[in-house]
């Protein structure tokens, strides 16, 4: 008997397994079928709509559309000088009405008077309104009546290592040259060829060279975020360009006073990441703070008990999430008024008082 059931138990394996039935997939009516051709289609309703028919290029586009709104802004400075063969070139951008130009401190050096060459190829004079050599900017204004588009100042603490960069200018007086590039690193720090440091600079990989000093740095939808200063001879892609936030600062100055009133308390810093880990330990919400990287023997830091490796997260009620911060906690006013800096330091943190000296123009 288990014999046979074993027999029909093998019969049973060979026959085909019935169909299964499968539930047919329901689709609402009115609904659309769109198959994949790899370029964007137009469909009712606005889908993926495009006035060309076809999709350009994403990184192409934001280029395109950023120097067409800058470009025009942009121009070339001659400084006048009386031996012709010290004359060099650089760029600069309309910041103001009425022919208010930024450029680059080391551009203006030697000249009172400037000839600066507008997109259009007008010839114009211009003359000196402010300088500041401490952060490498400097402010002229044109003589003659003229109608230059003005850029507009973005927000430089909103940018991240990897976002795309355009530099505009005039390179070995070349003008209107547009390269692209990354920003390689923020708040750096460098010492220029006259020994002065320059501070909160942006660090990008776009292609700068002689004459581009003083020319826009610009973000995918069209915002002036770094003033390019600096180009480290016989190496690729180390580029430097002032913070748009401290050129807002620096304008402002200038424009007032003609010279930047600033407190110093004789230290190197630069922007640093709060670690997540030393933000819950501490406290601490922003995402950045001050790294403190040098400290002046017998200047006021150093006084105070400031230290190289301290995290400075707030000048008074003031946070400070970049140089630009600390540019700002320094001005005149804080010339000689005891400062309550709040510091992380092993892990804790702590508040340190600090008395600003007033800063040499230079120093």
């Amino acid at each position: 008997m288990l014999k046979g059931r074993k027999y029909d138990l093998f019969a049973r394996a060979k026959q085909p397994a019935p169909l299964r039935r499968h539930e047919i997939l329901a689709y609402p009516d009115g609904a659309q079928l769109v198959f994949d051709t790899g370029k964007a289609l137009e469909v009712e309703g606005g889908y993926c709509a495009l006035p060309d028919g076809d999709l350009l290029d994403a990184y192409s586009n934001a280029v395109v559309r950023a120097v067409e709104r800058v470009g025009p802004s942009v121009v070339r400075i001659h400084p006048m000088l009386e031996d012709p063969r010290m004359a060099g070139v650089g760029s600069g951008f309309a910041i103001g009405e009425g022919g208010l130009i930024l450029t680059n401190s080391h551009v203006i050096q030697g000249a009172s008077r400037f000839v600066v060459i507008t997109a259009e190829g007008r010839s114009l004079t211009a003359r000196c309104v402010g300088d500041d050599p401490d952060t490498d900017l400097a402010v002229i204004k044109v003589d003659q009546a003229a109608d230059i588009p003005v850029a507009r100042l973005g927000d430089s603490k909103k940018l991240r290592r990897g976002q795309l960069i355009i530099a505009i200018g005039a390179p070995l007086g070349f003008e209107a040259t547009v390269t692209t590039g990354v920003v390689s690193a923020l708040g750096r720090s460098l010492r220029g060829e006259r020994g002065r440091l320059i501070e909160d600079l942006i660090q990008t990989d776009a292609a700068l060279n002689p004459g581009n000093s003083g020319g826009p740095l610009v973000n995918s939808t069209g915002e002036v975020v770094g003033i390019a200063t600096a180009i480290i001879a016989g190496y690729q892609g180390l580029c430097f360009a002032v913070a748009a936030n401290t050129a807002r600062f620096v304008i402002a100055e200038l424009l007032a006073h003609g010279h930047v009133r600033r407190g110093s308390i004789g230290l190197i810093a630069q922007q640093a990441p709060i670690p997540p880990a030393l933000a819950q330990a501490t406290g601490v919400r922003q995402p950045y703070a001050v790294y403190v990287a040098h400290v002046d023997l017998g200047g006021p830091a150093a006084k105070a008990g400031l230290r190289e490796g301290d995290l400075l997260v707030a000048a008074g009620d003031q946070p400070l999430t970049g140089l630009d911060d600390l540019l700002r906690a320094l001005d005149h006013h804080s010339i000689g008024r005891p400062t309550v800096f709040t510091v992380i330091r092993q892990a804790r943190l702590m508040s340190v008082t600090v008395t600003p000296k007033p800063r040499k123009p230079g120093a």
